[in-house]
């Protein structure tokens, strides 16, 4: 390990004193370029992370200066360079992985390479994820979907937001979620391979409803559904959301209970699924103890 360091650093150290050098046309930052690409292979090996990475930040802004007869190429190879140093600095610093990431996709997006840039906008909101940075997390896949859309990726793109509509839910925006959930279902719908997903989207924008707690919208939807998909009406999904309803209307928490445990016994519930009915149940369980105390 020892020896990958002092190899790194001596690549380094003739990279900088080719830079402070003159040289004609700008080929210095070509020669530098390569021995900080070198160096920051060393500093790899010897998973110094901080350093490859910093090492690879050098490398990037050594593309973008060196005379290059495409300029898209340059682009193309100093975010190349930022993606490496992300990599390396997943493993210290998520947010300087972050900010490597980003300067990647700018780079990606000035050169058109616009499937690139969704891919990274993806990752970056996967990491604000594992952060817990929620707001993050919804803004780049947002970010990312647009993109993998523009480029006709449209299973990337509906899965990009299909995580914002969880997030968004998880944050209590339930119409942006069911809109969301909406729209996939509609699009799982027109696709043969895809369709028998669609009354998992049709039960996730069911349950967004349940937590706005109107009845009447929540049977209107159930009526759009079925208008949807008119196998929806013979599901369990259908059902669970039908019973649901009803018991809301009644306030029964008995039966809401009976027919969550149902439902979950043959097709058990994500975590998601359950802390948005568990929301529901215990709104349910405030309005009936609000009737308890009127009588």
């Amino acid at each position: 390990m020892g020896d990958h360091i002092a190899r790194g650093e001596e690549y380094q150290m003739m990279a900088e004193k080719k830079l402070n050098s003159w040289s004609f046309l700008g080929s210095k930052y070509e020669d530098a370029a390569d021995l900080f690409d070198k160096a920051a292979n060393c500093f790899k090996l010897s998973k110094a992370w901080d350093r490859a990475g910093s090492t690879y930040i050098k490398l990037a802004d050594c593309h973008l200066k060196a005379s290059s007869t495409c300029l898209s190429e340059s682009k193309h190879e100093a975010a190349s360079s930022n993606v490496n140093a992300a990599n390396c600095y997943k493993k210290t610093s998520p947010k300087e992985a972050v900010s490597c990431l980003e300067r990647a996709v700018n780079l990606f997006m000035e050169i058109g390479r616009l499937n690139m840039a969704a891919r990274y906008y993806k990752e970056i909101a996967e990491m604000n994820e594992s952060e817990h940075n929620i707001e993050g997390a919804i803004d780049n896949f947002e970010r990312a979907a647009e993109l993998f859309e523009s480029e006709e990726v449209t299973t990337s793109a509906n899965q990009c937001k299909q995580k914002v509509a969880q997030f968004a839910a998880q944050l209590e925006q339930y119409q942006k979620a069911i809109e969301i959930y909406e729209a996939v279902a509609r699009h799982s719908l027109s696709n043969n391979l895809l369709k028998y997903g669609a009354k998992g989207h049709l039960l996730n924008a069911g349950i967004c409803q349940l937590c706005k707690g109107d009845v009447v919208a929540i049977t209107n939807a159930l009526d759009r559904y079925q208008d949807l998909d008119p196998t929806f009406a013979g599901t369990r999904e259908y059902r669970l959301l039908k019973d649901i309803a009803a018991a809301i209307d009644e306030e029964d928490v008995e039966n809401f209970t009976v027919a969550v445990k149902e439902f979950d016994s043959m097709t058990p519930l994500d975590s998601w699924k359950t802390a948005l009915l568990l929301r529901v149940k215990e709104k349910l369980k405030a309005k009936e103890l609000e009737e308890d105390d009127l009588t």
